[in-house]
């Protein structure tokens, strides 16, 4: 009897250990995962609550073009931006409004960076006339003749829906532009961006900026030795831009396919980190 005893004491304390609370040492290699050799995270959105988080981004709005004759109209609504099963979701309906065919979001981050590594985890959406971007802009147009492209922009990741999988990164400057086409720019190719999530990552320095898609880099701009803000501008704080354009000069080339609405973007969380000295 007092054997049975011990040994049903034993048992419960085994599914104890075993299924009670996360111990700290559990926690602490949760928080390692986010951590990089030589980096040390310093700002993230993981997307983990009800709604957006609105002391880390803010909204543009309108439906002006945006400089590339895009089709959407940017809104505030949950329509269009929703945090959903640790998800932040930007999704472009077809839908007339403020005499726009499309709706969509843009969104911001309040804060800037100068230099660092930029994570980005997200899923794509699918279909002719979708163009969804992960990238960069000054905080201030102090650069130069204070327009762009002189100011500078970092693109992390476009993708156009009418040429599927392929991913393109770049930069433009008051040199290196798509308007003269002389942008610097480099592809990576991946059927699984809709399907699946991917990392894409920028690590921008005094020097250098890089970018890579799950750590595999694809993408360099070098520093010239006599540069100038014509051909490096990256001297001032950036803010990241993600949003999900609907048609444009590019993104609508070959038209919109208005089967595919919604369309959704799926972001999973943005990290920043600098690098420790």
């Amino acid at each position: 009897m007092h054997y049975k005893k011990l040994l049903n004491s034993l048992l419960i304390l085994l599914i104890f250990i075993k299924c009670g609370p996360t111990s700290s040492n559990d926690t602490e290699n949760k928080s390692k995962a986010w951590d990089l050799k030589e980096w040390k995270l310093v700002w993230h959105d993981e997307f983990d609550s009800d709604s957006l988080n609105t002391q880390l981004w803010k909204y543009e709005t309108g439906g002006h073009g945006w400089g590339n004759n895009e089709e959407q109209y940017y809104t505030e609504r949950r329509e269009n931006a929703y945090l959903k099963d640790g998800n932040l979701i930007i999704c472009a309906r077809k839908e007339n409004y403020e005499d726009s065919d499309y709706t969509s979001a843009r969104l911001n981050s309040r804060q800037g960076w100068t230099y660092g590594r930029f994570d980005v985890k997200a899923k794509l959406p699918q279909g002719r006339g979708t163009w969804p971007a992960i990238w960069m802009l000054p905080d201030e147009w102090t650069v130069g003749t204070g327009n762009w492209p002189g100011v500078g922009e970092i693109d992390i990741m476009e993708h156009v829906g009418y040429d599927p999988g392929q991913v393109h990164a770049s930069i433009h400057t008051e040199a290196y532009n798509h308007v003269k086409g002389t942008q610097k720019t480099a592809q990576i190719f991946d059927t699984t961006v809709f399907s699946q999530f991917h990392v894409y990552s920028l690590e921008w320095n005094q020097s250098s900026i890089q970018v890579s898609m799950d750590d595999s880099l694809y993408f360099t701009y070098q520093k010239e030795a006599d540069a100038d803000w014509k051909t490096w501008p990256f001297t001032q704080d950036f803010h990241l831009l993600l949003n999900l354009a609907i048609g444009g000069a590019w993104g609508g080339a070959q038209g919109i396919d208005n089967s595919i609405f919604p369309a959704k973007f799926v972001i999973d969380y943005v990290r920043v980190y600098k690098k420790i000295k």
